[in-house]
């Protein structure tokens, strides 16, 4: 069985099925295609004719990776089925409780299991707490189909660890951490990865590989929450935060830079403390720390909103109700089109709810849909700040450099980025998180 499935590996024969083609699936199913046979699925059916069209939903694949002959899409079950291998690559977003919703792992893991064959290979890579993949996933498969997992077919835990649009770190570049319910599911694991990654660190068990990935991404969002913390502070002690950091920055150990923002966003940061905190409490302890971390992140939100009626306020205007407000950004980060948990979403709600009149620009996000309704980006960014009062730049767009060229004369910024450095605004009120608040012009 490990014979017949090693020499569909070495020879690029191996039959593998995608499952779930958003920002962590269909970029792994295009590295995948360079050395094997993929089928890409997603429920989805827009998503998969847009990908079968050519439109990349991912700024790290491109419109040739998609028509890559090895590379094929498709919303139908019955078309995964005769594969060697499936990697489970669907999204683990929370519960209105804030409890993690396994659901789409659940329901992925059963399409699984309808197709699952003697020498089989099932990978999961969507972060998860601590135990999922030999608590929840195996005996699902092992249930369904009749098969015993680390006997029948191998069964892994690999994390996902992209960092969307990062050019100097591409898929490929990044070590793949791998962990299996026995060392055999280890070892399959690591052969078939090890044809597209560079590197593959293989761990003890799945558990491990869990753990891992949500150890790494609490571990930026406890730091980011502490030099949200610090800016707070900062800002009422006149302190420059900014200037701070880049201070400390020259210390050649022991230190590593974090910035100041209007809170997390993206898939990993804003829910990986949930994930591991309801694990955590199970095991009879309470992640203090790593909560307090969460709400720090959330405050920011809300700091960026009070910040925005201080602008206002020194330009005159006693309350954000009827004060136009334009909102500069609606991706998470700069460079991508991800919305997901992104800053903006909160604010454009609170600020809206407070009763301003709120437009939206971002020069790659078309639209974004809030509480409060669906916003579209404005056309032009010039048109935008002319009309506006009161600019929030919520995320560090190139493009948003250029304002400084624009009239911004009885206007107020608030930079939630830094985004001009030294170079500060001239003629109009500028607020910026983490910098000694201004006096009116």
């Amino acid at each position: 069985m490990k014979e017949v499935f090693m020499k569909k590996v070495s020879s690029g024969e191996l039959r593998i099925c995608v499952l779930g083609l958003g920002h962590v699936g269909l970029p792994l199913s295009a590295l995948l295609s360079e050395k094997y046979r993929v089928i890409g699925y997603d429920i989805n059916k827009k998503r998969v004719e847009d990908l079968r069209a050519g439109k990349s939903t991912s700024p790290d694949v491109t419109r040739r990776d998609l028509a890559k002959k090895n590379l094929y899409f498709t919303n139908k079950e019955e078309e995964i089925g005769n594969c060697d291998a499936y990697f489970i690559c669907v999204p683990t977003p929370l519960k209105e409780d804030k409890e993690p919703d396994l659901s789409f792992v659940i329901e992925a893991t059963k399409t699984v299991s309808k197709f699952l064959e003697k020498g089989n290979l099932v990978v999961l890579e969507s972060t998860t707490f601590p135990g999922t993949t030999e608590e929840i996933v195996k005996p699902l498969l092992e249930e369904s189909s009749g098969l015993t997992a680390g006997n029948d077919f191998w069964l892994a835990y690999s994390p996902e660890r992209i960092d969307p649009g990062n050019k100097e770190y591409p898929l490929r570049e990044i070590p793949k951490i791998v962990g299996g319910i026995n060392r055999e599911s280890a070892e399959i694991t690591k052969a078939v990865l090890s044809r597209v990654f560079r590197k593959i660190v293989l761990v003890r068990d799945t558990k491990t590989a869990e753990a891992t990935k949500l150890f790494e991404n609490i571990f930026r969002g406890v730091n980011i929450a502490l030099v949200n913390e610090m800016a707070l502070i900062f800002e009422r002690m006149g302190i420059d935060t900014w200037e701070v950091i880049r201070a400390a920055s020259t210390k050649p150990f022991a230190f590593m830079p974090h910035y100041p923002g209007p809170g997390v966003g993206g898939h990993c940061i804003p829910l990986d403390p949930y994930y591991l905190s309801y694990k955590a409490k199970r095991f009879e302890y309470v992640p203090k720390f790593i909560e307090l971390s969460g709400e720090i992140n959330e405050f920011m939100k809300i700091h960026t909103v009070n910040l925005v009626r201080k602008s206002l306020k020194s330009l005159g205007l006693n309350e954000i109700k009827g004060s136009k407000v334009l909102v500069l950004g609606l991706s998470y980060k700069k460079g991508v089109k991800d919305t997901r948990e992104s800053p903006s979403r909160k604010v454009i709600e609170e600020l809206s709810r407070e009763g301003a009149i709120i437009r939206v620009y971002d020069p790659i996000v078309e639209e974004i849909t809030t509480e409060r309704g669906t916003f579209y980006s404005e056309q032009s960014l010039e048109d935008a700040v002319h009309w506006a009062q009161c600019i929030v730049l919520m995320t560090d767009h190139e493009e948003f450099k250029s304002i400084l060229k624009m009239d911004l004369r009885n206007k107020a910024i608030v930079d939630c980025r830094n985004l001009f450095g030294e170079e500060i605004p001239r003629g109009c009120v500028y607020f910026c998180i983490g910098k000694p608040h201004p006096h009116p012009p």
